[in-house]
């Protein structure tokens, strides 16, 4: 293992230091220690060969009730020989999805030989070009299971916009989910204060009376 300069890391990776950086802040990689005049330095793998590099498999559903869908996806990965797998629980349009974190740190980093998954809008929902990119930058096969069937134009630009309506609804749904839940919380605690009043106002009727 050796310590590299955030210059040599971005060279290694084809990028510039300024994206290395916010690869760190967004926690896709971290930087191993810092000198005393505080510069980054980041420890990997001297060699690719030194590491067996795994075939992971990723596994996404959009909410917590289509858990036997995620069950599913698992066991078909698992079946597909992989060695590991990454699943996620939320939206394709989210990418700072704790699994797609971890997932894309190993890519970085060359430890996945190849990634798999049943279907391709299970990694996101826009970007998968990036990803593929990403795969055939680090020399990693991307494999997806079940292929979707050619659509015309129109087909795909129905299915982007449905997807950010869906998208749009769920935030939209869930502010006023958690605004309901705030202004219940906000009438108990109201009403138990009033009964608190109306406890306190009736003691001290009572107290009031016996001194007469």
């Amino acid at each position: 293992m050796t310590l590299y300069t955030i210059g040599h890391l971005a060279k290694q990776y084809g990028v510039s230091t300024s994206t290395i950086r916010r690869w760190e802040a967004a926690g896709l990689i971290a930087a191993s220690e810092r000198t005393l005049g505080g510069h980054r330095r980041f420890r990997i793998e001297d060699d690719a060969g030194n590491h067996e590099r795994k075939v992971v498999g990723y596994a996404r559903v959009s909410s917590y009730d289509q858990k036997e869908d995620l069950q599913r996806q698992i066991v078909r990965l698992r079946n597909a020989g992989c060695d590991e797998v990454v699943s996620d629980i939320g939206s394709g349009l989210n990418c700072k999805k704790p699994g797609l974190r971890s997932l894309l740190t190993k890519l970085l980093f060359g430890k996945i030989a190849r990634l798999v998954v049943t279907h391709e809008d299970r990694l996101l929902c826009f970007g998968v070009d990036l990803i593929r990119h990403l795969c055939r930058f680090v020399k990693t096969e991307l494999k997806v299971l079940m292929l979707p069937p050619e659509k015309t134009f129109e087909e795909e630009l129905s299915k982007d916009v449905i997807t950010l309506m869906t998208m749009f609804c769920a935030r939209l749904y869930g502010r006023r989910s958690r605004k309901a839940k705030n202004r219940t919380a906000s009438e108990e605690k109201l009403g138990n204060s009033d009964e608190n009043k109306l406890e306190f106002n009736t003691v001290s009727n009572g107290f009031c009376s016996t001194i007469r």
